[in-house]
């Protein structure tokens, strides 16, 4: 890791501007927290896999509702090292029939890392059965934060979700970005007609009302289509606005650096205009993108939740974020099982993680400050 230099060194003088923005950015404690919290959280989407105890997808309806389970690592009583859950014994109400689950310290599940439990496709191309935590007996009840009417675990399904919704965003932006850096730069260095055309599509595209949209688009989705196809789908809908904001300021960008003198030393010795927009004119106002597209990120994650949560983004059997929290959407099951809100807390992390990563990149923009 790179130190910033004390005041007495001439380091400062020979730097480039990227080691300038790296030395202010790692005196931004939070930012470098929050980015550590996004490596954490991309850890988790790639390794899903192996991180949930179980299936995402798999039906016990003799576990529904079961509480969020306490790790023990030792033997009620002693010392001895023995990590383990309890089970659970459990009670219906004459009137309602419904089952209330009371831990039971007699009944020991006991855990262990890197066990071996149920077959899965590691990233669709090879299978494996080795999970970081779970139980040692894969049909033994385990449920770290607690199951849903199905009696799924509701832990399994959060990293999972993680996966989707996490690279949801950065997928969508990465769209976003290239159409917002080409077409915002043709209209700011070319002007004229072409950019009276882009900007009346911008125009358009932010005028119309967005729910409506994407209530329209995603009704039109074929309900045959495979999960992954819609997640496409998904992902391009969601770019397909997010781009306009980023074009808008690639153009007054590109309109106000066009006429400096290093551009127009380029354009005299015939470098081709192309060149002249990506290797001069974008890379002058680089730290300003970065910082834009990483507070977009967040916007991409609250729009697929936000849609899904209404039912008009991803469905099931696909797991997101936004497709777990439509599980409480019913007051009675949030009053009866709370822990279906958790969904909820990751989505809360991700978006201020990304937040405070794009304010600490906004502020090391400008190392000169």
């Amino acid at each position: 890791m790179a130190v910033s230099p004390t005041s007495s060194d001439d380091s400062f003088e020979v730097a480039s501007q990227w080691q300038l923005m790296w030395w202010k950015f790692t005196r931004h404690k939070i930012a470098v927290a929050a980015g550590v919290v996004i490596l954490l959280l991309y850890f988790i989407a790639i390794f899903s896999e192996i991180l949930a105890p179980t299936d995402p997808n798999k039906n016990a309806a003799a576990f529904k509702y079961i509480p969020p389970q306490g790790i023990h690592l030792f033997e009620d009583g002693t010392w001895n090292f023995s990590p383990h859950v309890h089970g659970f014994s459990f009670k219906t109400d004459p009137r309602s029939f419904r089952r209330t689950y009371v831990e039971d310290p007699a009944k020991i599940v006991p855990i262990g890392l890197f066990v071996a439990g149920e077959k899965y496709k590691m990233w669709g191309l090879f299978t494996w059965d080795v999970h970081l935590l779970a139980a040692v007996n894969k049909r033994d009840p385990f449920f770290l934060l607690g199951s849903d009417r199905l009696g799924r675990d509701n832990l399994s399904r959060i990293i999972h979700g993680t996966r989707v919704s996490m690279s949801i965003g950065l997928v969508g932006v990465s769209i976003s970005l290239v159409l917002g850096l080409i077409l915002g730069g043709i209209s700011g260095y070319y002007g004229g007609r072409i950019d009276s055309a882009i900007q009346r599509l911008v125009e358009f595209l932010r005028s119309m009302p967005t729910i409506p949209l994407w209530m329209g688009l995603a009704a039109a989705i074929p309900l045959e289509w495979p999960p992954l196809y819609v997640y496409l789908i998904i992902t391009a809908l969601l770019s397909l606005i997010g781009w306009t904001s980023l074009a808008r300021e690639v153009r007054g960008k590109v309109m106000a650096l066009k006429g400096e003198d290093f551009v127009i030393a380029a354009r005299l010795d015939g470098v081709k205009e192309r060149k002249i927009i990506t290797r001069q004119i974008l890379p002058a106002f680089a730290s300003h993108i970065i910082a834009v597209t990483t507070l977009a990120i967040p916007e991409m994650i609250l729009a697929e939740t936000a849609l899904s949560f209404l039912g008009i983004g991803l469905q099931p059997p696909v797991v997101s974020w936004g497709v777990l929290l439509r599980e409480a959407q019913n007051i009675n099951t949030v009053a009866t099982a709370p822990w279906l809100l958790w969904p909820g807390l990751f989505v809360v992390i991700a978006v201020l993680a990304f937040n405070f990563l794009g304010d600490g990149l906004r502020d090391a923009a400008d190392p000169y400050s």
